[in-house]
């Protein structure tokens, strides 16, 4: 009896427009909310839209758990093009990972708040790490007033009432996942590479923009702020016009 891991059914990535390629990585919110604000670029490039595993339509994560170690090794087949990458919070660790694995395959790098915490004696950082992997491990148990901070950082609609039903499925959905805590990308082979990158948040809590300057020292990186859309900030005011100008610049 072989003791390899059963091959696991192909992701699903929606392709649109014409021109060269972008690889959309969405994170924990549905590439529809994710990539919101980008649909313009569609006329001048490639979108390919990959829909991580959990996320329909593609297939459930193995034991149901999402894992930026599977999210990799999906996304690295999709490089064959040499495409720019656009990653955003925890999509952006299997990105990394997958860049890492092929840098010469990546034409350039964007991350948008990536679930990066390389600092982690800063207090703010540690403590938004902390929130977050109680809500990977408790779910909808997790003490209620964290649950919602996390989820507004997140980008979720949250008010003082009840959960609606489309924040309930993915914090179900995201229960049992990895620990972003436990991802460590060799981001010196991407800085080394001199890969064109960009690091991107939305200035909407202190904990993100560090972990953000963080990852952009680390990877020597253009950093911009964009606020206007909290964690969703592909939808920010005047993103799509900066993101064009990047990939431009990137060749």
């Amino acid at each position: 009896m072989s003791d390899e891991p059963a091959a696991l059914d192909p992701i699903a990535v929606t392709v649109r427009g014409s021109g060269p390629e972008v690889l959309l990585v969405h994170g924990g919110a549905s590439s529809a909310t994710t990539w919101a604000g980008l649909e313009p670029l569609g006329s001048r490039w490639t979108l390919k839209v990959v829909h991580r595993r959990g996320y329909p339509p593609s297939p459930p994560p193995p034991r149901g758990r999402q894992d930026f170690e599977v999210d990799a090794a999906d996304l690295a087949p999709l490089l064959d093009g040499r495409p720019h990458v656009i990653a955003h919070s925890y999509g952006a660790l299997g990105a990394l990972i997958a860049a890492t694995q092929r840098p010469e395959q990546v034409r350039s790098l964007t991350l948008i708040e990536p679930a990066l915490s390389l600092d982690p004696k800063d207090p703010e950082v540690a403590r938004f790490k902390e929130m977050g992997d109680a809500v990977l491990r408790h779910g909808l148990g997790t003490d209620p007033a964290i649950l919602r901070e996390f989820l507004q950082i997140a980008g979720a609609q949250v008010g003082d009432g009840p959960l609606s039903a489309e924040v309930v499925r993915g914090v179900l959905r995201a229960q049992g996942s990895r620990s972003p805590g436990q991802a460590d990308p060799a981001l010196d082979v991407l800085r080394d590479a001199g890969l064109p990158t960009l690091v991107v948040s939305g200035d909407h809590t202190p904990a993100v923009e560090r972990m953000c300057d963080a990852a952009c020292e680390a990877l020597d990186a253009t950093r911009v702020v964009v606020p206007g859309a909290s964690h969703f900030v592909a939808s920010a005011p005047g993103f799509a016009d900066l993101l064009e100008e990047f990939l431009v610049s990137a060749g």
